[in-house]
């Protein structure tokens, strides 16, 4: 039986690739495999769990303060040595990190193709995201199959040049694994998820449990943000909850170093601003279900929260996913404090304008991405 390596280094990616691994499984015409690079390790092993998964092969090349020429060398030098012994038929990679460009590079040196899932994103500006706009525009060089999320995507990897036929838009996997989630969750209980997540007890009665409440799910984490942009942004939120003497703040701090340490000083002491764990992929869609809307600068958020109704404010100065844009889904506040807090101020105080954005269609897909990929997948390795 033909096998398929699908490459994991990362949260997002592992999130993004559990729905294809299922449907592969399910089909059963070929051998999936999970191999994970081990690239953010306690995010990723903690997103493998909420979806049941365990690697089948676990290359383990993180380490302690990894610069990102380490990272990719290891990556594409371990990632080598597995590709010689395995010979997979093809692998697949998802996104747009180290993982993604060294897994690539690696298969294309060993002559074995390359399928990209959520291909085709640019922002146009090498420097933001950083690495990421870089690693997606080298991936898509070397890969064979290329699944779009969008029309959109798809248009602009034929700008630079991709055959149409190497293209299949099939929606993003990640509306998948979020509806599937969504399912299931039903019976998570707030105090249950606040003691796993170390949220204080007051805000969990003041606002997760309280039915009427409002409060902003907050996550932020890109490498172009450390140090001006997090002060500013945070100096934005604390200002934003002390303009609205009624409204909590969430925010699961990503474990890198330079989020923790602006996102403690300014933000930490607050009462109505909750300082948590990274969340689990489950309880995360949790919050995300239950919050009024979301402040993020995550891609993933961008493209999952409208399928929750939740209109979302997006930390950057550009962003990839442009569809939200002009959905009306997301909009563009960057990092200035002013930005954030007139934004979020509008959809807090103007009831038919939140109204109106957590009505709009997700333009992200319909939850069956995976199945699409898995067929082209399917058909091409027989």
């Amino acid at each position: 039986m033909p096998s398929l390596a699908l490459i994991v280094g990362t949260r997002p990616e592992c999130i993004k690739l559990a729905p294809v691994v299922a449907e592969l499984r399910r089909a059963g015409k070929v051998r999936p495999l999970l191999v994970s690079t081990g690239q953010h390790r306690e995010l990723l092993n903690q997103a493998l769990g909420s979806f049941g998964l365990k690697p089948d092969i676990d290359l383990g090349l993180m380490t302690p303060g990894q610069s990102l020429p380490e990272l990719t060398s290891r990556v594409i030098t371990g990632m080598s040595a597995w590709l010689a012994e395995a010979k997979p038929s093809a692998i697949i990679v998802q996104g747009d990190t180290t993982t993604v460009l060294g897994s690539a590079l690696a298969a294309f040196y060993a002559g074995i193709p390359v399928a990209h899932v959520e291909a085709g994103l640019r922002t146009d500006d090498l420097s933001s995201p950083f690495p990421e706009e870089m690693n997606r525009r080298v991936t898509s060089t070397l890969a064979r199959w290329h699944f779009c999320p969008t029309e959109q995507a798809k248009a602009n990897l034929l700008r630079e040049g991709i055959p149409a036929v190497h293209c299949h838009v099939t929606g993003n996997t990640v509306i998948d694994a979020l509806l599937a989630t969504r399912a299931h969750i039903g019976g998570l209980e707030a105090a249950a998820l606040g003691a796993r997540l170390g949220i204080p007890p007051a805000f969990i009665a003041s606002h997760l449990s309280a039915p009427k409440s409002r409060w902003i799910l907050v996550t932020g984490h890109r490498r172009e943000s450390f140090g001006p942009g997090f002060e500013n942004l945070c100096i934005g939120i604390r200002h934003l909850v002390d303009a609205h003497p009624d409204l909590g703040v969430l925010y699961p701090v990503h474990l890198n170093p330079r989020v923790q340490e602006p996102v403690r000083r300014l933000l930490g002491g607050h009462p109505r601003i909750a300082l948590a764990a990274p969340a689990a992929y489950e309880d995360f869609v949790w919050l995300m279900d239950r919050s009024t809307f979301v402040l993020t600068d995550s891609g993933g958020v961008q493209e999952e929260a409208p399928s929750l109704g939740k209109p979302v404010l997006v930390m950057r100065d550009n962003t990839e996913r442009p569809e939200g844009l002009a959905a009306g889904t997301s909009e563009l506040v960057g990092t200035d404090a002013a930005r954030i807090v007139a934004a979020a101020s509008r959809l807090l105080t103007d009831p038919a304008e939140y109204s109106r954005r957590s009505q709009l269609r997700n333009p992200y897909g319909d939850g069956t991405a995976s199945a699409r990929i898995a067929r082209v997948m399917e058909a091409a390795v027989q």
